[in-house]
């Protein structure tokens, strides 16, 4: 993604200390247990280390990071009220394009807050509220105090720490009992400035017998100097409620992409993680189900591409602490140009988790002799009754197949590009149809060196 110039209402200095974090409180006029909250996570956040393992993340400066730029008054739920330099953004990734085809609602965070929102009247009408989380804090305090970092405390690591000290904007969405979304809840979410830390809070809530689709987009123009995206994501599925959370993201690959995503799945409920990770420098990032009540099911489908100058640590966790609860995990990663990809899971099985199962499978795509795949399996099996299966594939791109498809016509890249796609497809083919076009688009582009 081409760079677009920078039109800010504020924007503070490089940077984190407690005044900083005891002013962004005092600006988004926060509840004292908030600033609380983010002053005890801030110690936590300074006297924790990076971590041992995985990519090297020394060359994170967090002082030389800003952590907070504001790029309107606020937000604005008409599309044509936003700023040109804002909206010519966002029509570059297909917002207003999405609102047209009548998904059930668009969120546009800008930097650290949201800028955009347009909410259909439906929702309102069956009690969904859907909104960024400044303002969740605002009109429903009691429901964010209530679960905002239960799931990922600050202690949980050092970024969940950073995330809860500084966070901004992000996503907060509640589905009354009973109430089954049709059509998915959208999110964009934009960093524009160079050397800037995005830290969105995503708290998403259904309650029992109810189903809800969210979907997030990711961009960031391409900067030579390092920026951090630290995300927190907190999902809580009630008895026999549905979530499936889907992410396609096409950050520049100047981004550390360093997320802690979680969910909290009640009897018979389920959680479906669908992950998609094109773009950033260097990503770390294990979407975990906790399954807490009995016949609870999780799954994560999960796709990690690299080419030159990336590293894309990412993976899956499943924690079965109830009878009867089954989980499933498929990632496939492919690497290219002397790019590396990693899978790292774990599944556990605790003891009380009994008739229990898990199916894993991770595949590996290496498309040249440069490129690198590693897998970092880690099963916990506590108890005997339980069913696990556990499949992993290194392959190179098959050269006959590529012969073949020439033969018929078809140049190089563009089969290439086939075959990667089919190499995919189990993991595309459950994403909506505008967005898997849009990722075949990608690959296709990312294959013939056409992006970043």
């Amino acid at each position: 993604m081409k760079k677009t110039l920078e039109n800010n209402q504020y924007k503070v200095k490089q940077g984190i200390s407690t005044d900083f974090i005891n002013k962004l409180s005092r600006w988004k006029k926060e509840p004292s247990w908030m600033l609380e909250e983010r002053l005890k996570a801030y110690k936590i956040f300074a006297n924790k280390a990076l971590p041992k393992w995985g990519p090297d993340l020394k060359k994170l400066d967090f002082n030389k990071i800003t952590y907070y730029i504001k790029s309107t008054d606020k937000p604005v739920g008409l599309w044509n009220d936003l700023p040109k330099e804002i909206k010519d953004t966002y029509d570059k990734i297909g917002v207003p394009e999405a609102e047209k085809k009548f998904l059930a609602g668009v969120s546009a965070q800008y930097e650290s807050e949201v800028v955009y929102e347009s909410i259909k009247k439906e929702l309102d009408k069956k009690g969904v509220i859907f909104c960024d989380m400044d303002t969740a804090l605002k009109k429903y305090p009691t429901i964010v105090k209530e679960y905002f970092g239960k799931l990922i405390p600050s202690q949980d690591n050092k970024f969940a720490a950073l995330n809860t000290a500084v966070w901004s904007g992000g996503s907060f969405v509640y589905i009354p009992r009973g109430v089954k979304l049709k059509l998915p809840l959208q999110a964009y979410f934009r960093i524009n400035a160079e050397r800037f830390g995005q830290f969105e809070r995503t708290l998403i809530i259904a309650e029992k017998d109810s189903e809800v689709h969210y979907i997030e987009g990711c961009t960031a123009p391409i900067y030579t100097t390092v920026s951090l995206h630290a995300a927190v994501v907190e999902v809580f599925i009630k008895k026999n409620a549905r979530v499936r959370y889907t992410t396609v993201q096409n950050w520049s690959k100047n981004i550390y992409n360093l997320v802690t995503k979680r969910a909290n799945v009640e009897e018979n409920g389920l959680m479906e993680w669908v992950d998609c990770n094109l773009g950033s420098a260097l990503t770390m990032k294990y979407p975990s189900v906790y399954l807490m009540g009995k016949g609870a099911r999780g799954e994560v489908l999960s796709i990690a591409f690299a080419s030159a100058g990336q590293y894309l640590d990412a993976g899956a966790k499943m924690i079965h602490f109830a009878p009867q609860t089954s989980s499933r995990i498929i990632s496939k990663s492919i690497a290219k140009e002397g790019g590396r990809t990693s899978y790292r899971g774990l599944v556990q099985i605790r003891p009380e988790a009994k008739q229990s199962s898990t199916y894993v499978t991770c595949d590996a795509l290496l498309i040249d002799e440069k490129s690198r795949s590693d897998t970092y399996p880690t099963m916990k099996i506590k108890n005997s009754d339980t069913q696990v299966q556990h499949e992993a594939t290194v392959e190179k791109l098959g050269q006959e197949k590529i012969f073949y498809l020439s033969s018929r016509g078809i140049d190089k890249n563009q089969a290439e590009g086939l075959l990667v796609n089919g190499f995919i497809e189990p993991v595309v083919k459950e994403i909506p149809l505008e967005y898997s076009i849009e990722l075949n688009r990608l690959i296709n582009l990312e294959m013939s060196g056409s992006v970043g």
